[in-house]
């Protein structure tokens, strides 16, 4: 994979595909993307996608589609950016687009690559940890709120040169860590984003709101603990959360005063993070679907099938589900549901 030759298509322009994007074509790649209206693609393609924050102030156009089947050639490297509701009809649109060595990034929330896989075939796929947040200000104008790097590597399969390539064009937006760990960094991000996405969905608080609760923090602690389980029959061994969240020595109780230890570790992360606002819940209040079924979902169905109990997070599962279906409302007041009781003395 020839580096500033590589076709590069971005499925998804929302915050991060479209930063993306916007970055590597100013960067002075071939780059194409792909979202879901007409008006937003007329905008992208006339007027360009307008970037800013930490990585500088510019305006970019790009080639637009609104469909991948309207993508005629085949490419070099598709980054998957869509939400994993959407994940599965993306991955069988761009089976099109595939060549014999084409990698496909998946950018989403949650673990997504297996039933990628499926689709695409496990070469194929490259498993990606997005650490950079970003948000849309508007469509067309997206700022990048915070750093991070990414970390990228094949769930199962070795890496090789062409995961060494795409690490060097991700680097152009920000420092790339390649991983034979990679299922243990998504599962990290995962059990986090079953924490506090999913709380954050299920109460309408923001972080620092819920950190403020004794009662949060006692289940974001079971949620971490049933992952745990969940992650040893899974025989996934857990990397730290952005390489400071040990989750095994977070959920050690036979460390002094362990208890105590976890309630102070998650009030300072929830004043470090005080205003973040949960992506699922600013999903539910657009009236879009979340990526619960990829994120406690997952632990719940691993835990359902290798016999591992996960009370707290199928009880999360289901009232998710039941707000998306309008049967629930989005309420602190969830927390008051029989299935966490036993949890907070």
């Amino acid at each position: 994979m020839s580096l500033k030759n590589t076709s590069i298509l971005v499925v998804g322009a929302g915050s991060v595909g479209g930063i993306t994007g916007a970055i590597l074509k100013n960067a002075g790649f071939n780059v194409e993307i792909v979202c879901k209206h007409e008006d937003y693609k007329n905008l992208i393609s006339d007027k360009g996608i307008k970037v800013a924050g930490l990585r500088g102030n510019f305006n970019e156009k790009l080639k637009a589609y609104i469909s991948v089947s309207d993508v005629k050639e085949k490419k070099d490297l598709i980054l998957l950016s869509v939400k994993a509701p959407d994940m599965i009809d993306a991955a069988e649109d761009v089976k099109q687009l595939l060549k014999d060595d084409t990698l496909v990034v998946s950018m989403q929330n949650g673990i997504c690559e297996p039933e990628l896989s499926k689709i695409l075939g496990e070469s194929h796929v490259v498993g990606c940890i997005v650490g950079w947040g970003a948000t849309m200000n508007r469509p067309g104008e997206l700022k990048m709120t915070s750093a991070g790097d990414f970390v990228i590597g094949h769930v199962e399969s070795e890496n090789d040169d062409n995961i060494s390539a795409v690490a060097a064009i991700l680097e152009n937006i920000w420092p790339v860590r390649i991983t034979d760990n990679m299922m243990g960094h998504l599962y990290s991000k995962l059990v986090i984003n079953s924490c506090i996405t999913s709380m954050g969905a299920v109460t309408g608080l923001l972080l620092g709101e819920m950190m403020n609760r004794r009662r949060i923090r006692k289940l974001f602690i079971e949620i971490i603990r049933e992952a745990l389980e969940v992650a040893y029959v899974l025989k996934i061994d857990i990397e730290a959360y952005g390489g400071k969240l040990d989750y095994y020595d977070f959920a050690n109780d036979s460390k002094r005063l362990a208890e105590l230890r976890r309630h102070i570790i998650l009030r300072l992360m929830g004043y470090k993070y005080r205003r973040l606002k949960s992506s699922s819940l600013q999903s539910l209040q657009r009236g879009k679907l979340t990526e619960i079924d990829y994120l406690n979902g997952y632990i719940a169905a691993a835990g359902e099938e290798y016999g591992v109990p996960t009370p707290v997070n199928s009880a999360v599962v289901r009232m998710v589900h039941e707000i998306e279906d309008g049967k629930r409302k989005i309420s602190p007041v969830n927390l008051e549901s029989e299935a966490f009781e036993k949890y907070y003395y």
